[in-house]
């Protein structure tokens, strides 16, 4: 109720109130400020809080074999999980602006070779699990999109977002994860191109054809204090589902950072061997994890002497190819259409790791 108060000549007036919405915006906004001053502190501590608990607490070798894994474990593990929660929060805000309606009547009517390049774009801030990508396929389909365009999409989605891209810069740097980028979305806009050219809309499964588009309900403006919400509810669901993989990554990272020595991996994962580059991306395929649980082992891989190439083929694979992604697409799509998809995509990425193989 608002206030009121006496009016010089005895009348009562309403004084003035700050609307709520703007002390909502003010509240979150102090508590962010709060949360990443706080954060930027412990992670300044991560790495002398791991050298402290392996070294000095548990008593452990400096160079020893266990000591190297449980330090590398100690670290990574906070730090991926830290890197993780602030990115989820940022894009979660920025996502809000972009539903899937919105996505939908941006691709739908767009030329098919410009299609592939927006697609690709799009897909770097959509959600990042696999289990997106039958209800994205369903919608973009019976909004009249076309194939190729919704497949580029399919392939940045969870390869190219935005959880890779940060936790490459955070753990190896920003050349790799500018070159990560460059080749992903590239992958995602010729595979999308090529398929679209193949004409294979037949090998889409029937019912997903005779359903028709239908918008989403609105349920009201999105003000500033439910972006904000809509964000921390992204880092409780996202980070939610994939910290095992990340903790599972991590401790296979740090395994290899422990126990296998120095060259060993450059022998199999080289780039002087030319087979090194198919094995990956087939040892990659039967994996099922994500961006944020490979790339820790990626690190441990690279620091082990593996090429640059052959290991991001590996991680691509592992991403774009898995085969449990593959059967949650079997409901939409047929087996062939399944065959040509993985031919295709395993093509590009077998080019991305022959390319950085032959230059870096």
């Amino acid at each position: 109720m608002d206030e009121l108060k006496m009016a010089p000549c005895g009348c009562q007036s309403k004084a003035p109130a700050r609307p709520a919405a703007e002390k909502g915006v003010l509240r979150h906004l102090l508590v962010g400020a709060a949360s990443l001053a706080v954060w930027f502190v412990l992670y300044g501590q991560l790495l002398p809080f791991s050298h402290w608990f392996t070294y000095s607490l548990l008593g452990l070798e400096q160079g020893g074999h266990l000591g190297a894994a449980i330090q590398f474990f100690v670290y990574d593990t906070p730090k991926v999980l830290m890197l993780l929660v602030l990115v989820v929060y940022a894009v979660g805000v920025l996502r809000s602006f972009v539903t899937v309606n919105w996505t939908r009547s941006v691709l739908a009517g767009r030329r098919e070779s410009a299609g592939n390049v927006l697609a690709a774009l799009l897909g770097v801030v959509t959600p990042f699990c696999s289990c997106s990508a039958v209800p994205l396929f369903i919608g973009f389909m019976t909004a009249g999109i076309p194939l190729g365009v919704t497949f580029s999409f399919l392939i940045a989605a969870p390869m190219v977002n935005e959880i890779a891209l940060v936790l490459l810069y955070g753990l190896l740097g920003w050349k790799v994860a500018a070159l990560y980028f460059a080749t992903g979305i590239l992958i995602a806009v010729v595979a999308g191109w090529v398929l679209g050219r193949l004409k294979l809309e037949n090998h889409v499964e029937d019912w997903v054809r005779e359903i028709r588009a239908g918008e989403a309900a609105q349920d009201g403006p999105m003000t500033w204090p439910r972006r904000f919400d809509y964000a921390l509810d992204s880092v409780r669901d996202i980070v939610g589902r994939v910290w095992k993989f990340v903790v599972l990554g991590i401790a296979a990272g740090a395994a290899i950072h422990g126990y296998v020595p120095e060259g060993r991996l450059a022998v199999v994962m080289g780039g002087d061997a030319w087979w090194s580059v198919p094995l990956s991306v087939l040892m990659g395929i039967p994996m099922y994890t994500n961006a944020a649980g490979i790339i820790p082992v990626v690190e441990a891989l690279l620091g082990k002497g593996a090429a640059l190439g052959t290991v991001l083929a590996f991680m691509m694979s592992v991403i774009a190819l898995s085969f449990p992604e593959m059967v949650i697409l079997r409901k939409v799509l047929k087996p062939r259409l399944i065959a040509v998809f993985i031919a295709v995509v395993g093509a590009g990425i077998l080019v991305v790791g022959y390319l950085f193989n032959a230059v870096i």
